[in-house]
């Protein structure tokens, strides 16, 4: 089963594909990456960018489920409510595609991934890097977030 994890973000959305079956439970790294909106184009400009790119990168990888990172404010209404926008479109990748999705907070996945749901961001991409037996992290951190939330429902729903 091939599984793309999402960590929602205008400026900067992350994504990692991961497939598990692998030899022995394991899971493998497909692809990995971010993508990446100028800051100058209008909202629509990067939504549309947003689209295009993710659903390029669900053509080519072909995943059978996505993962999306819930959202998590403190005070910041602005940036909330464009992040809010780039995941509705992530949304819409999704299910046009025909994937289930399923959607965990950073909380859960943290809790899952670490046994410690206050783990900071270095503990969490040593994780990721260790349970994909790569040699480097993941960077930057949008992508190795994304590939948590994979990992989390391969976890969590496959029981790998």
């Amino acid at each position: 089963m091939r599984i793309i994890g999402i960590d929602p973000g205008t400026g900067i959305l992350g994504f990692g594909v991961i497939e598990t079956g692998a030899p022995k439970g394991r899971i493998r790294l497909v692809d990995a990456g971010v993508v990446r909106t100028p800051a100058k184009r209008s909202d629509a400009e990067r939504l549309l960018t947003i689209y295009r790119e993710l659903s390029e990168v669900i053509r080519q990888t072909k995943p059978d489920h996505m993962v999306v990172e819930k959202l998590f404010f403190a005070q910041n209404v602005t940036t909330g409510m464009t992040v809010s926008q780039a995941r509705g479109v992530v949304l819409l990748c999704g299910i046009q595609a025909g994937m289930d999705i399923t959607e965990y907070t950073p909380l859960q996945i943290k809790q899952s991934l670490t046994g410690y749901g206050r783990a900071d961001k270095q503990q969490m991409q040593e994780m990721v890097r260790v349970t994909l037996g790569l040699q480097e992290t993941p960077r930057p951190d949008d992508c190795a977030d994304a590939l948590a939330a994979a990992i989390v429902y391969a976890m969590r729903a496959i029981g790998v």
